[in-house]
């Protein structure tokens, strides 16, 4: 199946889930009513975009959504992301292991480029922090183009099971999910080699299935990987390690340059301060008792992990004979 056969099954699955402006209109409304006076509190967070976001996320389940945007609400108030400045990840970003690119794809979307097989010296919650920080940022410049989505390019150059962090792996999809949701556009797996299958078939059970479907897979020997990459990226823009002809990639000095000068755009765009932690926290509390989402509480970052137990026998894992998913078939994504 190729680009355009994908986006269109993206479509048609949408399509049949869409209200009536009226219909989502009132379940926007009604979130809002269940999340109560906070709401006021986050006039971002609770607008009906963000709102619709949310209810996607959820199939359009009222309580659903609300649930899941309270925990977000709640998340923010303890974590602070909108608060993350380049001089506070400066260390972990000075790596160009994750970095927003200078160029947008063809529809207009924000490129997140993660480049996994350049080695972090940093602890975990260091790696997760700077992950939100570029999510932030990315969602500032979304905003400025009139889109919702961003499209992740991960380039696997030099990607070996040394590099492997399922914990991580986990949290970045928990992060992504739980929080940014409906923010994920598309994700281009660029050239993985044979050992990702493995790996691939322990991070499938982290994933939602919407998350799961906008996966593409994508190899510079395939004829349609080559067009889907020009169908969604200038060539002249892109960085040559993607098949592009841009030879000068990223730069630390331009790069950090750039994320400060957004740091001082969004810190005086930051509104969504000054509230009470004790009245958020009255506020947002959730009854267990009454919900019906498959989870019955607001899980911190982290608090679902399996931790460090995780990576024990990971490369056994790996080791392990796997059946092959990842098929260079003619269209070059995954089956």
């Amino acid at each position: 199946m190729d680009l355009k056969q994908r986006l269109s099954s993206f479509r048609r699955s949408s399509i049949e889930k869409i209200l009536t402006p009226q219909e989502n209109q009132a379940k926007i409304d009604e979130v809002r009513k269940i999340i109560g006076p906070v709401a006021s509190k986050f006039p971002v967070m609770c607008s009906d975009a963000s709102i619709q976001r949310y209810l996607r996320a959820r199939k359009n389940n009222s309580k659903k959504a609300a649930k899941m945007l309270k925990c977000s609400l709640k998340w923010r108030l303890e974590y602070k992301p909108e608060m993350i400045k380049w001089d506070d990840i400066a260390q972990e970003g000075a790596l160009g292991r994750l970095y927003k690119a200078d160029y947008l794809d063809s529809q207009g979307r924000t490129v997140l480029v993660m480049r996994p097989a350049i080695t972090s010296a940093s602890a975990a919650a260091g790696q997760i922090k700077y992950l939100v920080y570029c999510l932030e940022n990315a969602i500032m410049t979304l905003s400025s183009k009139q889109q919702e989505q961003m499209v992740w390019l991960v380039d696997f150059q030099g990607w070996n099971k040394s590099c492997i962090s399922l914990k991580i792996t986990r949290e970045t999809a928990q992060i992504l999910q739980d929080h940014y949701p409906e923010r994920l556009g598309l994700a281009v797996m660029y050239n993985p080699p044979k050992v990702f299958e493995s790996f691939w078939t322990m991070v499938k059970p982290f994933l939602e299935p919407k998350t799961f479907k906008k996966v593409i897979f994508a190899y510079p020997d395939n004829t349609k990987s080559l067009r889907m990459m020009e169908e969604l990226f200038d060539k002249d823009k892109l960085e040559s390690y993607f098949g592009g002809r841009n030879t000068v990639g990223w730069t630390l000095e331009s790069f950090s340059k750039k994320m400060k000068d957004d740091d001082n755009k969004r810190m005086s765009n930051v509104s969504e301060g000054g509230v009470s932690t004790e009245l958020i926290n009255e506020s947002i509390q959730i009854d267990d008792n009454n919900s019906d989402d498959e989870t019955s509480s607001c899980d911190t970052l982290g608090s679902t992990m399996g931790g460090d137990k995780e990576e024990i026998n990971v490369q056994e894992r790996l080791d392990s004979p796997k059946p092959t998913i990842l098929q260079k078939d003619e269209s070059g994504a995954k089956p």
